[in-house]
Order: C-alpha cells, then structure tokens, then sequence
C-alpha cells in the first residue's frame, strides 16, 4: 500500500524482539513480497507503538480495524459525506471539504497481504485476526459507503469459464426457445 510509511528493514517477532533482515534478500522477492514484508512491518511497528504496546499473540480484530482507522489519517481517496452536495457524483465540479480516505481496494488488498503474512510469521489460521468477521464486516461497509459516495457501484467479478472447452466443441445453432406455458408472464 503506497500510503504506508516505508520502514526499515528490521522486523520485531511475536515475542517483540528485532531482527535485521538482509537488503539483497528484498531485490530477489516479487513485488508483492516486499510489499507484504513493509506492511507486516508497518503492522508490526503500529503495535509497538501502541498505548500500552501490544504483543500479536494478543491482537484482536479490533485492532486490525483501529490500524486500519489510523490509516485513513494517510489517505489519497476522497469520501465524499451525506451533506455534500457532489454526494454521489463520481466527478465533482469543485473541490470540497470531504475527508480523505484509504481506497476500499487498497484496504483489502492490504489486509490480504497481512492475513497470509500472519500465518507466514507462525499465526494459526483460526487465531488469524485479519480474517475476523468483525473486519470483512468494516470492508464491506467500507466498500458501500465509498461506492455510494462517489455514485459507482462495485460489481462482482464474474468468472470466466475456460476457452479451451469452448475451442474444443463445435459450434452448434441453438435451439428456438420455448414458448412460455400457458399462464405466465
């Protein structure tokens, strides 16, 4: 996520003690790696920084979702409020005082991210608190406040059935349809 702080290449296990990890080891990892490895770190670092400093092993899901509050503080999107008047409107004429926000998809890409890289760190899936129904609950409602907001609906991606079955398969006329019985409509 782009809006994070970079951190430096120390990481703090669960236990809270730092380690140094290497800085050649980044340039071999795919992108989306190092990208996990700073936003487990930025994570990481939220919660030493917490008040009181928190250990992962007592994190919740209703931590997972003050940090995501906290990076809203860092946002790019704006989000604009049921008193605005460009509520709704995806392209606004003029500039508003609506707040800036974090992108729904931004945040649950990020949390993706997080929840395998807790698993990678030693986490139980089931103790996992990225997968709370506590946080897909706030991305939803994230999601739909922000659709509604900028008046573009988010629409589920359909998926795609193979194309070697249709290559495969002659293509035949289809039938007439039905007419519809007696009654209906």
């Amino acid at each position: 996520m782009d809006s994070i702080q970079e951190m430096d290449n120390s990481s703090i296990s669960q236990d809270g003690v730092a380690s140094h990890a290497p800085s050649s080891s980044s340039s071999t990892a795919s992108r989306y790696e190092n990208q996990k490895r700073r936003d487990w770190n930025t994570f990481m670092q939220y919660l030493k920084n917490h008040m009181p400093p928190l250990a992962l092993s007592w994190c919740s899901g209703a931590h997972v979702l003050e940090f995501l509050r906290y990076l809203d503080r860092f946002g790019k999107t704006k989000v604009h409020t049921p008193i605005c008047p460009f509520y709704g409107c995806p392209n606004p004429p003029a500039p508003c005082p609506c707040p800036f926000r974090q992108a729904w998809g931004s945040l649950d890409a990020l949390i993706g991210r997080l929840r395998a890289a807790f698993e990678e760190n030693g986490g139980k899936p089931e103790a996992n608190p990225f997968g709370t129904r506590a946080v897909r609950l706030y991305l939803r409602e994230v999601r739909d406040l922000q659709s509604k907001a900028r008046g573009i609906s988010y629409e589920k991606k359909k998926r795609k059935r193979p194309s070697s079955a249709h290559q495969q398969t002659p293509s035949l006329p289809l039938p007439p349809p039905r007419p519809p019985p007696p009654g209906a409509c």
